[in-house]
């Protein structure tokens, strides 16, 4: 079995509790996730089986949606419901055109430091486990691109946003960096993946209630990318990792054989030339 699963993750569970589940409905070991949501978060997850585990990092890479409501004037450890309460600070006085300009002011490219309480390693241990320990680990900043910003509602000192940002994006610490900016603190209180590229929460299912049949093919779950099919003397000469030239096509390329089975992903590394980067066979 090789394929895509979109699931919608219930909040209370890790996205590594839902691979499992999915590992025992499905009987395999070969699987994983695309991206990790948190416990208290819910929505869209890739998950990824047999083969399909090979274009995770093609699909890592796609652009994400999400709804989140943040609560002003109370920041935790966790800058989530979930943890400590750390620091309070009085809300100032807010308009919706206030709120707004704040959150159009993060569009475009941003400078985040990922939160103590994330998946991210350190000599090989999670930063969370770390941070429980009440030890701060110095982090590299990182750069993500926020898209889009859309204040939805305001009920009181919560705050209810959408986001549409880049791979690498800290929903937690973008809310945290709003507060700041709008002269407070706060945390997240509710946290929604609803898109994935051109995937969708609507096409989700519970872990629960899961089908094999709902599996999306590699080729399909690859949409976002150039597609070339090739013939049998073409295919044996991409499985054996041979440079070809290419025209008119973007910076990755999917090849597949004639009965539409992926072959491999290539790269352009110069204005005609294209490259060998994962062989999916």
């Amino acid at each position: 079995m090789d394929g895509v699963y979109l699931i919608n993750k219930p909040a209370g569970v890790t996205s590594r509790d839902v691979v499992n589940e999915l590992s025992r409905r499905l009987g395999t070991k070969k699987i994983g996730h695309v991206g990790t949501l948190d416990p208290f978060a819910t929505g869209l997850l890739i998950v990824v089986v047999g083969k399909a585990t090979k274009i995770a990092p093609f699909l890592e890479t796609l652009d994400k949606y999400y709804i989140a409501t943040l609560k002003l004037g109370v920041k935790t450890d966790t800058l989530d419901l979930t943890g400590k309460i750390i620091t309070t600070k009085s809300v100032p006085e807010l308009t919706k055109e206030n709120i707004r300009n704040v959150l159009k002011s993060f569009v475009g490219k941003l400078e985040q430091i990922p939160p103590m309480y994330s998946a991210i390693k350190y000599n090989g241990v999670p930063l969370y486990k770390i941070a429980r320990t009440n030890k701060e680990i110095p982090r590299k900043t990182r750069t993500i691109d926020i898209h889009k910003v859309r204040l939805i509602s305001i009920n009181n000192d919560e705050i209810r946003f959408s986001v549409l940002c880049s791979k690498g994006t800290y929903i937690r610490t973008l809310g945290e960096q709003f507060a700041e900016k709008l002269g407070t603190v706060g945390h997240l209180v509710a946290l929604k993946r609803t898109k994935i590229g051109n995937f969708n929460l609507k096409q989700a299912s519970r872990p629960s209630k899961i089908l094999r049949a709902q599996v999306i093919d590699c080729t399909s779950a690859l949409s976002h990318m150039d597609k070339v099919v090739v013939n049998e003397k073409m295919a044996l000469d991409i499985k054996n990792g041979k440079t070809l030239e290419l025209i008119n096509h973007k910076q990755q390329v999917l090849f597949v054989d004639e009965k539409n089975q992926v072959l491999a992903v290539y790269e352009k590394i110069n204005e005609r030339i294209y490259k060998c980067v994962r062989g999916l066979f």
